[in-house]
């Protein structure tokens, strides 16, 4: 006959498994709403805003990671109420095991960047990007995305991101700039993967509000992705403000002289005149480096 201690042990066995199945279920939930499409139309405070959802095809990710990222200690953070992003708090965890498994082929020969520890100071880092219809400055929010400016740093100093294609442009709902893809095609990769940062990490991951976009204001750097934790090395350049829900890490802001050359950019429009597709101008990063 069991124990009352061995009875007391079965039953929280059988706890911690149905939470995890039920964690599970939740994750496959959120990678299936996220992953579904990549055109949808949210009613945000009484108005239609079309909204852009990064799929596989963005990142050369067919599977988007099970893994999840938990809100700092205490209380979640949570959207202010006019929908803006969340403020941000510190996870105790910041930067302190950043990794970067394998994910597909690379799209460009590259080493993936030293994982583990990673500092958050500078709070900032410099970046200067030249691309054929102007030059971009960028300051990169280590303080707040550190294992992402860690990897985009590795990148671009190993000139990842040199003569690559902007393959898209989007003017319906969503205004950005999509980089970062060797290929030109959407598809393309470093060959590794990575969590999400800010704003992510400020919500649990069962949070509905996840889900529910916000704002990510003109001039906001920020990682593509085909869902959760699948980031790789396409980002986007924000250069109207957008609605999109919280599942694109920011790691950045864009200068006046880089909000200029998306301007440029933008009013040439899409390739055939549509609202998402390759930018009419050709748009080739032809240097990306650290200050």
């Amino acid at each position: 006959m069991p124990t009352n201690e061995e009875r007391r042990e079965t039953a929280k066995r059988k706890l911690e498994e149905q939470l995890e199945r039920r964690a599970a279920q939740e994750r496959k939930r959120r990678i299936l709403t996220i992953a579904g499409s990549t055109v949808a139309a949210l009613v945000v405070i009484g108005a239609v805003v079309a909204t852009f959802v990064f799929t596989s095809k963005d990142s050369g990710s067919t599977t988007a990671s099970a893994e999840t990222t938990t809100a700092t200690s205490g209380a979640p953070a949570q959207p202010a109420a006019n929908g803006q992003l969340p403020a941000f708090a510190a996870p105790a965890d910041l930067g302190a095991n950043c990794q970067y498994p394998a994910a597909g082929p690379a799209s460009k020969q590259t080493t993936p960047p030293r994982t583990g520890k990673v500092p958050t100071d500078p709070a900032t880092v410099s970046v200067s990007m030249v691309t054929t219809q102007g030059n971009i400055g960028l300051q990169l929010d280590n303080a707040k995305a550190p294992c992402t400016v860690n990897s985009f740093a590795s990148l671009a100093g190993q000139n990842y991101f040199n003569d690559t294609p902007c393959h898209r442009l989007t003017t319906g709902g969503l205004s950005v700039l999509q980089c970062g893809d060797p290929t030109g095609q959407g598809t393309g990769g470093p060959g590794y993967q990575f969590a999400n940062e800010y704003p992510t990490n400020q919500y649990q991951p069962d949070n509905p509000a996840l889900q529910q976009p916000v704002l990510y204001p003109r001039g906001t750097l920020a990682m593509a992705n085909a869902g959760p934790n699948t980031n790789g090395s396409q980002f986007f350049l924000v250069y109207q403000d957008s609605q999109l829900p919280p599942g694109y890490t920011v790691f950045g802001k864009i200068d006046d002289t880089g909000l200029a050359t998306l301007d440029k950019i933008a009013a040439a429009g899409v390739a055939g005149g549509g609202p998402d597709g390759k930018p009419a101008l050709d748009v080739q990063l032809k240097s990306v480096a650290l200050d």
